[in-house]
């Protein structure tokens, strides 16, 4: 193996030793040059002085004798010295008395000699004589040419470094031949060997002959381990080979008899997956005829129902003896329950089946659970306070599935005015970090420990007694729970058995507008009502916020020197012989059923008689007309169902005649204007013929569906603002996202309420004009 010189660890080592002794060597020599010149400079400055001393006194004495032939001869005799080049001898008046020059050296060195030294040098030394010290007979002077000194120092230091760099490269040859012979020559001697040995052969490399106690033995010795250890991992290897090579031929013969057996699995899986996909599908028919039986099932039973309760309807609004009143009231209450019982068996399923689907779009929850408390109001017992308690922070609108929420509410505070028979039904709402709270508080019966356990769990109720004696099926607060978790939100129930229950519902509705900021009031309000009350709760939540100062007042309190612009209370008894001593307005909050007399209304004018539960809206209208009332207020006696009838005119399409009947007289009592189609071919062509402010429209009906009617209508462009109400029983998912396909406006599943109805159409028509 061959290796560039350069590259060679001898003449590296050498090269690195050169370098340093060269470099100290430099340095010494140039120390010891600068000591030369030190001493040259100083040599100078000595050897000058003393020539003038030797010439000072025949210089004085030719001077005194002013001798200028012997000056002459003086001071050539000083020119004789190789450094002087001029010397003169000059009188006290400074004129020279003799002088004498030469040129000075000339050579190409003289340029360092003169950076050294200086070309020139001046030396002068007064001239006196021994007798008379203090008389100045003149001046000798010298002018010296430092060259002649210089050249001699140059050719020292000349000298002395030649002599540094031919010591140094005669030090680099010797050692490069001893590291050559001593680490080069050895080192690849054994690269040649260790480059020759075969990994097959089980010999050891030598080691060169001087070199068994040093590194290099060292080294050939770690080699030779190093070989025999590889050597025996070469024969390691060569067994493990030969028993991988046997293994694979084991692995081979296993894989062959596993992809064998991987072909019958697999053929196998294929007719499971075919079986399972016939299995799939099997099963995907029978959801949807389950489906279409639940629907099916739903308009069969719905429409009959919806005759049933719509005649027991108009017939307790008519003259009845009090059996028949009682026997039909029974009937109706009795029609309600299977209504419920349907509507929560189909959402049970919808669950099981996947089907439940929410919507998000923007709704008012305050007045969504104030509308479901106003039409629940009538279930409450006649000693039972129900109060709406909303939070003054409460967003005015907010985004999910007002249905779903509605129907949570509705639940659990029909659940709650069931079990109440005295005392109070409170609904709270208010917001609370990221969700919205609402809480249905009541005094009622409560619910033990054991009982709660299974609560919420499907044709399940507290105990046997419970079902007994207040009647239901056990699946509104399992469905409640259901609705909740589909909603990401969750119920809570906390409860003592005989002191009453909470239920906590919160449910993950994001803010869509800010809370509802209405025109302040002005003005002193007074309530006459007990302090543990839901109405005094709500007036000292309201009227302050509103702007109204506010003071309660108990129910046996006198107004005597009470100042105030307006009395509420909830106590129609306590107003009784009050006028015409007080003059201020009276506001009494009752249920319906506990209105004044027209004739003790009134004797008490100015007054308003709100229902209970009271809402925002209504409270806010009646401060409003209190406050800006100059004269009487007419009272308001009657329900608000019972209102001046209103020159609507609706169409209602409707195939069966007994709901034909119903839903005529349901609006007729609500004092609308009522047209009849059979189908929705009869509606377009009495559309043709007359003006309609709103259409109640059946989905399911001969000639012409409801659905393709309303298609036409919003396709013809002529009634782009007609509002459109689907009335239906069919109550599956998708039959709501159907009927708005259609361009219809709203949806009113069968069997009809009047409370819901006459409610929706107050939601579209009320700002609208009469029909002509």
């Amino acid at each position: 193996m061959n290796i560039a010189p350069t590259n060679r660890l001898s003449y590296k080592q050498a090269y690195l030793a050169v370098l340093a002794a060269f470099s100290l060597g430099m340095l010494l020599s140039l120390v010891k040059i600068g000591i030369d010149y030190a001493t040259e400079n100083e040599a100078i400055d000595r050897q000058m002085n003393s020539l003038l001393e030797i010439s000072h006194n025949p210089a004085a004495r030719i001077a005194y004798n002013i001798d200028a032939e012997l000056a002459q001869e003086l001071l050539r005799g000083l020119l004789r010295s190789p450094a002087v080049i001029r010397a003169e001898i000059t009188g006290s008046d400074n004129r020279p008395l003799a002088s004498v020059s030469r040129p000075a050296m000339t050579s190409d060195y003289r340029v360092l000699s003169d950076i050294l030294f200086k070309p020139r040098r001046l030396f002068s030394a007064p001239l006196v004589v021994a007798h008379d010290p203090y008389e100045a007979l003149g001046f000798l002077r010298l002018e010296v040419d430092t060259y002649a000194f210089g050249s001699a120092f140059l050719e020292r230091s000349a000298l002395t470094l030649l002599t540094s760099v031919a010591t140094s490269l005669l030090l680099a040859l010797v050692l490069l031949v001893l590291f050559n012979r001593m680490l080069t020559k050895p080192l690849v001697e054994l690269i040649r060997m260790l480059t020759g040995h075969q990994p097959h052969e089980d010999k050891s490399l030598l080691c060169p002959p001087g070199h068994e106690s040093d590194e290099i033995g060292i080294l050939v010795e770690a080699i030779n381990q190093l070989l025999r250890k590889t050597s025996q991992e070469i024969d390691q290897r060569r067994e493990a080979e030969s028993r991988l090579t046997q293994y694979l031929g084991e692995l081979e013969n296993i894989v062959t008899t596993r992809t064998a057996e991987l072909k019958a699995a697999n053929t196998r899986l294929t007719q499971s997956n075919r079986d399972l996909e016939l299995a799939r599908r099997t099963a995907l028919e029978m959801a949807q005829a389950r489906s279409d039986f639940l629907a099916n099932m739903s308009h069969e039973i719905r429409t009959p129902l919806n005759g049933l309760l719509g005649m027991l309807s108009l017939s307790l609004d008519g003259p009845l003896s009090n059996e028949q009143r009682q026997q039909l009231s029974v009937a109706y209450a009795s029609g309600k329950v299977l209504v419920r019982l349907l509507n929560d068996v189909l959402d049970l399923s919808k669950f099981e089946s996947g089907q439940m689907e929410l919507e998000q779009i923007p709704f008012d929850l305050g007045a969504l659970v104030e509308d479901a408390a106003t039409l629940l109001s009538q279930s409450a017992a006649p000693g039972v306070e129900l109060t709406c308690l909303i939070d003054p922070e409460l967003p005015a609108q907010v985004i999910g599935d007002p249905t779903r929420v509605r129907q949570i509410v509705s639940n659990l505070l029909s659940n709650a005015l069931k079990f109440t028979r005295f005392g109070r039904v409170d609904v709270q709402v208010c917001p609370k970090d990221d969700c919205m709270q609402i809480l249905i508080r009541d005094t009622g019966i409560g619910i033990s420990k054991e009982a709660q356990k299974r609560l919420f769990q499907p044709f399940a109720q507290a105990t046997a007694d419970i079902t007994r004696q207040y009647g239901g099926t056990g699946l509104g607060l399992a469905l409640t729970r259901k609705l909740c978790q589909a909603m990401n939100g969750q119920l809570t129930l906390t409860s003592r058995e005989g002191l009453g229950s909470t239920f906590c519902v919160e449910l993950p509705l994001p803010r869509h507008a800010p809370p509802l900021s209405l025109a302040r009031l002005h003005g002193r309000t007074i309530a006459m009502t007990p302090s543990n009350s839901g109405l005094e709760q709500l007036l000292s939540t309201w009227l302050p916020h509103w702007g109204l100062e506010y003071q309660r007042l108990d129910i046996d309190a006198g107004l005597a020197g009470v100042n105030a612009d307006l009395l509420i209370t909830d106590c129609p008894q306590c107003l009784l012989g009050l006028r015409p001593a007080v003059k201020i307005p009276f506001l009494v909050v009752t249920p319906y059923g506990s209105f004044l007399p027209r004739s003790e209304a009134t004797a008490l004018a100015p007054l308003q008689q709100l229902a209970r539960p009271l809402t925002r809206s209504a409270l806010y209208q009646a401060l409003d007309r209190a406050l800006q009332a100059n004269g009487t207020i007419q009272s308001k006696t009657e329900p608000r169902e019972q209102i001046e009838p209103r020159p609507y005119h609706v169409l209602l399409v409707e195939d069966n005649p007994v709901n034909q009947m119903v839903a005529k007289g349901m609006l007729t009592k609500l004092g609308y204007d009522v047209a009849i189609a059979a189908h929705g071919g009869e509606a377009l062509d009495y559309l043709e013929q007359a003006s309609v402010d709103l259409i109640l429209m059946d989905c399911n009906m001969p000639v012409m569906d409801g659905y393709e009617a309303s298609r036409r209508i919003r396709q013809s462009g002529r009634w782009p603002d007609l509002p459109i109400i689907a009335l239906t029983a069919n109550v599956l998912p998708d039959d709501r996202e159907r009927c708005r396909s259609a361009g219809m406006n709203d949806y009113l599943a069968k069997p009809l309420r009047r409370e819901d109805l006459a409610h929706l159409l107050q939601n579209w028509l009320p700002s609208r004009a009469p029909a002509s």
